[in-house]
């Protein structure tokens, strides 16, 4: 038996992202006739256990990345396996989905055309309830707008400077809410452009839209955004604060830490603890995300007991969105926050259970972006959806990362007096 909102058909598209490289689309319509599309996109710096993409691997098309493969199993096999089920009932779909793969890492089929669907055949269930994505996921009581969290200055895998930190973010710890946060963060994202030209640095941006200027080193980065804070009008640590992901897997060495990029030189993990202790000290930082290798448990361990009532520590490459690591990672107190990407685990079913763990043990979750991006904006919604409190999308500046943001401030506005806004870090003042 059908209904509005039985899968009818499947299609999909190798289109490209940020990085120009291939991506997938995944079209789904139901029988009802409404219909919706999801991009996917990919990161560049991975974590080990993340579930896998499937590529191409044909050097004459994209350097082996196309996803033609990826996009004949969505319109065969998955589309066969799909075709008569209800949209409705995500949970089924993406069970589904996980057994048709029957890999533990979803390699057979690929996480990108996994995903694909199962976010277009959620938004799609979604425009055959006639609710918003957000008020589908979450329920009428999703309106809390995420504390934005933003990608001002680019380093490690990101960029081409002079920074082993891959991302300097912006925090708008102060603003009352997310359009006023938007605002101070994008005047103070100009101010940085200002000091840079005033200084005869480049002003060219790395992939998540940061710029990526030549700095002498890691503090002379935290040194400009204090400074910029200042010449937008605001108050470091008060209105504006930073949150920093140095991504460690990026610099480790074997037995220790290699900052020889920003002539740190090279630290063992009590060095590395030694260095962010200092650093925490001095500057307004409330979030330090992978700040050690996704190996090195120990660290996080470590920096948890020794920081973790003064900052946030967040699990990214560690935790990979996944329940099993995350479970280990809170027995463990290895964090007290989870970095949350969709396409880390594949499905959407398997990602809102990752934020439900965190949201049991008392952590906060930070849901992100990829390097790779598009303008497809679910995550902005499922932000919203789960009452996260956090987003990361990148820099205000480049098309799909603002598509993220402008939802979100579109979402505020059909709110309208339900909007809620928070500062998450306010425990840590």
């Amino acid at each position: 038996m059908t209904t509005p909102s039985t899968i009818r058909s499947l299609d999909a598209l190798e289109i490209l992202d940020s990085r120009g490289h291939p991506t997938l689309e995944v079209h789904v319509t139901l029988d009802g006739g409404a219909s919706a599309t999801a991009a996917v996109p990919s990161g560049a710096s991975t974590g080990a256990n993340e579930a896998v993409e499937r590529r191409d691997r044909d050097p004459m098309r994209y350097g082996g990345l196309g996803v033609l493969g990826a996009v004949t199993d969505v319109r065969g096999q998955i589309a066969d396996a799909l075709r008569g089920q209800d949209a409705i009932d995500r949970a089924g779909i993406d069970r589904t989905l996980c057994a048709l793969d029957g890999t533990p890492n979803k390699s057979r089929l690929g996480a990108n055309a996994i995903l694909g669907v199962s976010m277009a055949a959620t938004r799609a269930a979604a425009a055959a309830t006639g609710r918003p994505l957000y008020a589908h996921l979450g329920g009428d009581a999703a309106s809390l707008l995420p504390m934005p969290c933003l990608n001002v200055l680019n380093g490690g895998r990101h960029a081409d400077s002079s920074l082993d930190v891959q991302e300097f973010m912006l925090v708008p710890v102060g603003a009352s809410t997310f359009s006023r946060a938007m605002r101070a963060a994008a005047e103070t994202y100009a101010a940085i452009r200002e000091i840079l030209r005033a200084r005869d640095l480049s002003t060219a941006v790395g992939d998540e839209g940061g710029f990526a200027p030549a700095l002498d080193d890691n503090e002379a980065a935290l040194a400009l955004i204090v400074e910029a804070i200042e010449r937008a009008g605001y108050r470091p640590g008060e209105d504006i604060a930073i949150a920093i992901d140095p991504a460690a897997t990026s610099f480790a060495v074997d037995g220790g830490y290699d900052l020889s990029r920003s002539r740190t030189g090279r630290l063992d993990r009590i060095g590395l603890l030694a260095l962010y202790d200092r650093w925490v000290g001095r500057w307004p930082i409330v979030s330090i995300e992978d700040g050690f290798a996704e190996d090195d448990w120990n660290g996080f361990v470590a920096q948890t007991a020794a920081q973790g009532d003064r900052i946030q520590i967040v699990g990214d490459d560690l935790l990979v969105t996944n329940t099993r690591f995350i479970g280990d990672a809170i027995a463990r107190k290895a964090c007290n926050a989870a970095l949350i990407k969709l396409n880390q685990i594949g499905t959407v079913s398997e990602t809102v259970a990752a934020v439900e763990l965190c949201r049991s043990a008392g952590w906060a979750t930070m849901v992100s972006h990829r390097s790779g991006e598009t303008t497809d904006a679910f995550m902005a919604d499922f932000t919203v959806a789960m009452g996260s409190g956090q987003m990361k999308a990148g820099s205000p500046c480049r098309g799909e990362r603002l598509a993220k943001y402008n939802r979100l401030l579109a979402i505020e506005v059909e709110l309208g007096s339900r909007a809620r806004f928070e500062n998450p870090f306010k425990k840590y003042a």
